[in-house]
């Protein structure tokens, strides 16, 4: 998934079809100079549906396209024919998209299942045509009900990825690596921060044909949940993750500091991160040497599980996989 591909983010302006209006007509034939009202209903307007697809990773097919429009329903006519229902239009967006208002910021939905739909536009009903207003009094009403206007406004689509585990570190800590060492995913791996610009999946494959999802998700910096770096647009990524891996480099000057600052930036931007079970790979082993990996054990904080990795040298991958798989199923 590259870059150039994974969008996350559009605004777009919906509206749904107008109904058809009622037909006033009076029933007219050779031998029947007043028949009476005949007016069919005008016809439906087309709903504007969401629908959740899970072969789709990306809004990317929705970026370039602004405006997105149903069909309007078809007007009454004589003999009591109903108008034709305007064409509904279907949306299919990933997994784990949400609509929001852009005016007010409500969240409107979020579609998380597969296949599940949303009518995010309900089309105008179709006005009733003259037959419905006939009455012993009234015998020959020559009106109709016009059709109603449809809904339309722009709304915010987001995507929040769906994984089951989510890798949360500083710029440069690993994590790609890992992806890329344990997936068949191929980030962009480079030795300078911010190589990873967009949420990149990988399958983890494991014991007896399973498997697990896991997103690397681009680097934290001090500050992100106050919009510094990329700020929300990959904090919001996390929220889907059932488990967190938090990752920091065997050579930080100090590991217990970095997660503090780690778990401070998702507190600041959503408490209910911290509910998630979390586990802390220690990165970069290859570069300590036995008397280093010996004191390592002092350096990491009391509350939390932690296993030391080298992703390179794959250095324990398993005993990792078989952590982040226990507490997938806890």
């Amino acid at each position: 998934m590259s870059g150039s591909n994974f969008v996350d983010y559009v605004k777009i302006w919906f509206a749904s079809g107008k109904g058809g209006a009622g037909s006033a007509h009076l029933r007219r034939a050779k031998y029947v100079p007043k028949g009476g009202p005949d007016g069919g209903d005008g016809g439906r307007g087309g709903h504007v549906i969401l629908r959740a697809n899970p072969q789709m990773w990306t809004l990317l097919h929705l970026k370039y396209q602004k405006h997105i429009k149903a069909e309007a329903g078809e007007n009454g006519s004589a003999n009591n024919c109903t108008g034709r229902q305007g064409k509904d239009v279907v949306v299919e967006v990933p997994l784990g998209t949400v609509v929001k208002n852009p005016d007010t910021g409500e969240v409107e939905c979020e579609l998380t299942e597969p296949g599940q739909e949303y009518i995010l536009m309900r089309g105008g009903r179709g006005g009733l045509g003259n037959t419905h207003f006939k009455s012993p009094t009234n015998q020959t009403p020559r009106y109709a009900q016009p059709g109603e206007p449809g809904e339309e406004g722009w709304r915010v689509l987001e995507l929040k990825v769906l994984a089951d585990v989510g890798l949360v570190g500083f710029p440069n800590a690993g994590k790609s690596t890992l992806l890329a060492t344990i997936t068949a995913a191929k980030p962009e791996i480079a030795d300078y921060p911010f190589t990873t610009l967009v949420p990149n999946l990988g399958i983890v494959p494991y014991r007896d044909f399973q498997s697990f999802v896991m997103a690397d998700i681009p680097g934290i910096i001090e500050g992100a949940a106050d919009g510094r770096g990329l700020g929300h647009r990959f904090l919001r990524h996390i929220e889907r993750n059932s488990v967190l891996l938090f990752m920091i480099p065997a050579t930080s000057e100090s590991i217990s500091k970095e997660y503090k600052i780690l778990v401070n930036e998702l507190r600041k931007y959503n408490p209910e991160l911290l509910d998630k079970r979390r586990l802390l790979a220690v990165t970069k082993c290859d570069l300590l040497d036995a008397q280093s990996m010996q004191n390592m054990h002092r350096k990491i904080p009391k509350d939390i599980d932690y296993v030391l990795i080298s992703s390179v040298a794959q250095m324990n991958l398993d005993v990792l996989k078989d952590k982040l798989w226990k507490l997938i199923n806890e």
